[in-house]
């Protein structure tokens, strides 16, 4: 595994689409998709690269001079569990320090919308060590509610 920086606005929108329209159980909504994929044009963002392609991104959005967010993340499924999403969220927290922030927050769906794929995915962020801070229950709309998570670094 390669973690590469990807700077070229194109290229960022054409691995985010791609690995995002690969994990439906996550990113099952076109329109959210399009929307990350216009977004991340414009944010920091990495890749973790595998046998010459990527395999996951993150996009970090800094928020305030104190944090940034982990705007958007997708690791494709048969790497779930082998270190890519450790090592992407190693990368932000890393841009944080570099850019004098001392948080990394993340939004989540919240437990109560009972969606198992998400989880596996508060897990990972728990075992990053984010804690949740805060429930938002029509932040997205009342069957997605968002979680905040946060990491103080």
């Amino acid at each position: 595994m390669e973690i590469r920086e990807i700077t070229d606005p194109e290229e960022k929108s054409r691995i985010c689409g791609r690995i995002l329209h690969a994990l439906p159980l996550w990113f099952g909504i076109e329109q959210s998709i399009a929307e990350y994929v216009e977004e991340v044009r414009s944010l920091p963002f990495y890749t973790a690269w595998e046998d010459g392609r990527p395999a996951g991104f993150l996009a970090v959005k800094p928020q305030t001079e104190a944090a940034a967010e982990v705007c958007v993340m997708g690791i494709l499924e048969e790497y779930h569990r082998c270190g890519f999403g450790r090592a992407l969220i190693a990368r932000a927290e890393e841009f944080c320090r570099a850019t004098g922030r001392s948080f990394l927050t993340v939004k989540t769906l919240d437990s109560s919308a009972e969606y198992e794929p998400y989880a596996r995915t508060r897990a990972f962020y728990r075992s990053m060590g984010f804690a949740p801070l805060e429930v938002f229950p029509t932040y997205w709309d009342v069957q997605n509610p968002c979680l905040l998570m946060a990491k103080r670094l």
